[in-house]
């Protein structure tokens, strides 16, 4: 083969193209030829190698072909790019390089994420009805405003009657004697029994509590919310532990029930059972015009 060359460095092109091709037969790379033959042209250096293929070792390897194409594969299954790069061994820079035309992949969640996050929506969704109660109870509580005595008075039968004593036929005993644990039934029952004129002193209180808890805590629990010292109280009445009972009123929470007794109460109790009657007997003449 011979070429036109201008007189020169390269006008002997025939004789380095022999050294170049023995070069590149000896394993040579187009770099290495050029520093060695000092041809620093590279469309000559091409001409001069022309029709000798490159040694093995300068191709570029099929590994990276292979490593590339499994990258790829792995990203449509959702992989992340750290999981391709730990599965692979290669750098996140080349993953990126692969992969980065692939659609990005909805992330899986783990059972303990998923779990995490369907805690957290259910904590909320309590969250949102622990408000919508508190609001409903709060707005409740602002609507009844003033009580009149009359309405005092009523709300403390009905009161009594749902959770106080009861005479008997078979036992006539007429006492006043009420028993709760919750202290606001507790305050306007006395405050019922203040505004009918009954005595602080005519009071006998006695709290029944769970022989495992805290019973002094009670006592003083209850002492102080109805402002009586310890000779208004009876000894306290303690019932016995059943171990095959569960029990659930325990805690810090628990303080037992309070029983209210009136001293000389006949003449209250009689009051009281006339005047809830009274109440029967005017829901039934103002329930009787709707009835057909």
């Amino acid at each position: 083969m011979h070429m036109a060359h201008s007189p020169g460095k390269y006008t002997d092109f025939e004789r380095l193209r022999d050294q170049a091709v023995a070069l590149r037969r000896a394993g040579r790379s187009l770099r290495q030829i050029r520093d060695e033959l000092k041809i620093y042209n590279n469309d000559v250096l091409n001409q001069l190698v022309k029709g000798e293929p490159p040694p093995a070792w300068t191709k570029r390897p099929r590994a990276k072909d292979d490593l590339r194409h499994r990258a790829r594969e792995l990203r449509l299954q959702g992989w992340t790019y750290d999981r391709i790069e730990a599965e692979l061994g290669c750098s996140r820079s080349s993953v990126s390089l692969w992969v980065r035309d692939l659609p990005r992949p909805e992330r899986r969640r783990t059972p303990e994420e998923a779990a995490a996050i369907a805690r957290k929506g259910w904590e909320e969704k309590l969250r949102i009805r622990d408000e919508e109660r508190r609001q409903v109870k709060e707005e409740a509580k602002r609507s009844v405003g003033e009580l009149s005595a009359r309405e005092l008075f009523l709300v403390g039968v009905g009161l009594y009657w749902a959770e106080g004593g009861k005479d008997k036929p078979y036992d006539r005993r007429e006492n006043v004697t009420f028993v709760n644990s919750d202290p606001g039934m507790i305050n306007v029952f006395l405050a019922w029994l203040d505004l009918l004129q009954v005595e602080r002193e005519r009071l006998r209180f006695t709290v029944m509590i769970h022989e495992t808890a805290d019973v002094a805590g009670a006592e003083r629990y209850w002492a102080d919310l109805v402002g009586a010292d310890a000779s208004m109280f009876n000894k306290t009445t303690l019932k016995k532990h059943n171990p095959k009972t569960v029990r659930k009123n325990t805690g810090d929470s628990y303080r037992g029930c309070l029983v209210i007794k009136v001293l000389q109460g006949a003449d209250l109790y009689r009051r009281i059972e006339g005047s809830w009657y009274g109440i029967v007997e005017a829901v039934r003449e103002t329930d009787q015009p709707n009835r057909t």
